[in-house]
């Protein structure tokens, strides 16, 4: 058993608000119903489990759930040290208030970068484990007895006497026990719950359809919006006309807002066909109007100029003066849309003092806070129904002003006469959405006399993700470290290195795509190792593991290289390949088999991915996550391209953005491998390490390198 400290404070602030059951929780609002009249909380949310009179177990989920499995993981952390059964466990989603529900590594309330299981890992046992503590208190007064006669199992509550109580007929005696200034967690090998494959907790109202979404959301004279973006990002609006848009027996209004021109209407079909009827002019002087190859060659024209420095070691100009040879390649990545299942909307009701706000954000107190300063309200009037978002990857998390600030833009406008539905279409998501932004690399090494490799130089250029945002102070001497993230974490032992990034300019908004800029640094950083392997002939596998120190990334390497059977014969026609990548304090290993399709393009026949993430929170959720990230990675790098002309946008919806089909995937193993070490996230590791996999195996297959991807543009134009 460990002890570790208790936030006393914040559980003094929990136990203050519940007149009945163990307050560790508070007045819980719906998450969301048809027709449900605007609801003000009666005090601030201060907890993170309720456990009621009738035995159910509340938790309160800081992360917003958007299908990898958050809801279920901090159920089970908590569960398990709370000592509760599965079956009586349930899960909301918190409202806004970062005092509270703050992400401990942010600083903001919000879910991202792969971070809420680490960050909720302690402070969710602490929970569970001081509920627990209270429990056995109470009936420890009840019974007459040592709290260390007593034993909690599957939510019941027992001792040696025979005396045995449910968590629910314990609860309001619990409540009124001190809160203790120290817990014990538990050792890992005491989990029950932990390591276990549980079902998802939202699995049966996400598969019977009661789950709630956004665009379930019908209140009372609710008119939804649609808004007509400018053509080009920066151009600005000079005037409309709506005349024609207001012919439509279904709209009621059309009012301009910064960012374009909303129309409102009863029915979102009615909004749609008024938007096509506006008339608007737009003013392009300031607008970015070159196209993806002009900028692609803009940024080129920086690949031979110094860049920003960000990881210098020994002396890279003296190990290429003195090289035998001397391999140099450049790679383009192109924008990407995040392409989630669900479009970006909200709703937004303001009675002229409190405003509620109903969304799948990746970031509450971020959007509560926008929605307050746009009302001209204070924080506090603003509340958040944070419900299930149909998928996030970064694109719900938004480090600048966007869907819930134009909602809101829309509501001001209108006087808040109506509670206001904003829709984005896939259209509207794919053309004034943002993007994983573009980049170009350019990678040098070093051999010398004997096949060593003796200098790494990395050179990046692209936009930077925090520049001109509330984050803009992690750019440091010229160095987004979001922009760079992964080149800097070269697992080989390279003697001299030199990396150095150009912040390039664009009008392109840009955010997080699912792993960041892994998506493109473990492409060029994984495909430039197999090229330098090769031409010192050395094995793909065993030449990097030469090259390692780190002993849990050679684990994982071997381990897969084991899985897979590396250096087996193949079929006439199949080509196996090898990478490996670390984000996020994840270690992934992945090989893939590829054969060509009759387009001509890599058909990936099979995955073997291998991953050490620390100690396994859900085996099934966690191989699920795997799967959907070698998926989304397979989608982008095979065909996934954000095309621009003159500043338009071209891509439009799957048509011509495609990813992966049923019949495209390929069989995919994962071995998660066993570990004790505190868990890190799993949403995104595995994103980035398909790409150059497929790639080192197209190389083989056909003596071909992909330096420009998607690899459908490079093979097929």
């Amino acid at each position: 058993m460990t002890s570790a400290p208790l936030n006393r404070r914040q559980f003094l602030q929990i136990s203050a608000t519940l007149g009945t059951g163990l307050t560790l929780g508070f007045h819980l609002l719906p998450r969301g119903v048809q027709g449900q009249a605007l609801e003000i909380p009666e005090a601030p949310p201060s907890a993170f489990v309720h456990i009621a009179p009738d035995n159910t177990v509340t938790v309160i989920s800081k992360h917003t759930e958007m299908g990898q499995g958050v809801y279920t993981g901090l159920a089970t952390i908590l569960g398990d040290e709370l000592d509760a059964d599965w079956s009586q466990i349930g899960v909301v989603a918190a409202p806004a208030n970062v005092k509270i529900y703050a992400h401990l590594m942010l600083g903001v309330q919000g879910t991202g970068g792969s971070m809420s299981i680490p960050n909720a890992w302690i402070q969710y046992r602490q929970v569970g484990a001081t509920a627990r503590a209270m429990l056995v208190a109470a009936a420890a007064e009840r019974w007459k007895v040592s709290p260390k006669e007593i034993t909690v199992s599957k939510g019941i509550v027992s001792d040696e006497s025979g005396h045995s109580a449910t968590f629910g007929e314990l609860a309001e005696a619990a409540n009124q026990q001190k809160v203790p200034d120290t817990v014990s967690l538990k050792d890992p090998s005491e989990f029950t719950l932990i390591g276990q494959s549980l079902p998802k907790v939202d699995s049966l109202e996400k598969s019977t359809g009661k789950a709630i979404y956004t665009q379930d959301i019908q209140t009372a004279g609710q008119l939804v919006a649609v808004v007509a973006h400018a053509p080009s990002f920066g151009a600005k609006l000079v005037s409309f006309d709506a005349s024609k848009a207001l012919t439509i027996p279904d709209v009621v209004e059309v009012v301009e807002i910064p960012r374009g021109v909303a129309v409102l209407a009863k029915t979102t079909w009615g909004a749609m066909r008024g938007r096509q009827l506006l008339e608007t002019q737009w003013d392009e002087s300031e607008a970015e109007l070159r196209g993806t190859e002009e900028i692609i060659s803009d940024y080129r024209s920086l690949l031979t100029i110094p860049g920003a420095p960000f990881e210098q070691r020994g002396d890279t100009e003296a190990a290429f003066a003195a090289a035998s040879k001397v391999i140099e390649s450049e790679f383009v990545f192109p924008y990407l849309a995040h392409a989630c299942m669900e479009p970006v909307n909200c709703t937004i009701e303001f009675d002229g003092t409190n405003a509620v706000l109903r969304s799948g954000t990746q970031m509450p107190s971020m959007e509560q806070s926008r929605v307050a300063e746009t009302l001209g309200i204070p924080e506090e009037n603003v509340s958040i129904i944070n419900l299930y978002a149909g998928g996030g990857f970064g694109r719900k998390a938004n480090f600048v002003n966007d869907m819930e600030w134009e909602t809101a833009t829309i509501v001001k406008a209108t006087d808040g006469r109506y509670p206001i539905k904003l829709i984005y279409t896939r259209e509207d998501d794919m053309r004034a959405g943002f993007y994983r932004p573009l980049f170009v690399h350019r990678l040098r090494a070093a051999l010398d006399g004997n096949g060593t490799i003796t200098a790494w130089e990395s050179r990046l250029v692209g936009q930077s993700f925090v520049k001109g945002t509330f984050l803009g102070f992690m750019v440091q001497n010229d160095v987004d470290p979001l922009a760079i993230e992964g080149a800097n974490l070269l697992p080989y032992g390279v003697p001299n290195t030199s990396m150095d990034y150009h912040m390039a300019e664009s009008g392109v908004p840009c955010l997080s795509w699912r792993s960041v800029s892994h998506t493109h640094t473990a492409y060029s950083k994984e495909t430039f190792m197999d090229e330098l392997l090769e031409a010192t002939g050395q094995d793909p596998i065993e030449g990097r593991l030469a090259l390692m120190e780190d002993v849990r990334a050679k684990n994982v390497i071997q381990i897969c290289a084991e899985r897979y059977g590396w250096g087996k014969q193949l079929p006439e026609g199949i080509a196996a390949g090898f990478a490996y990548n670390e984000a996020f304090s994840g270690r992934v290993a992945q090989i893939v088999e590829v054969t060509k399709d009759q387009a001509g393009l890599p058909k990936v026949v099979s995955v073997t991915c291998v991953i050490d993430i620390g100690i396994a929170i859900n085996p099934h959720i966690i191989e699920a996550q795997v799967e959907s990230a070698i998926m989304m990675g397979m989608s982008a790098a095979l065909m996934g391209e954000i095309t621009i002309e003159k500043g338009r946008v071209q891509t439009s919806n799957f048509h011509d953005y495609p990813v992966v089909r049923l019949h495209q995937a390929p069989k995919i193993d994962v071995v998660i491998v066993p570990s004790q070490a505190d868990p890190t996230g799993i949403g995104e590791p595995a994103t980035p390490v398909i790409g150059p996999a497929i790639a080192n195996a197209w190389y083989q297959l056909t003596g071909q390198r992909i330096r420009r991807l998607p690899f459908s543009r490079e093979l097929i134009g």
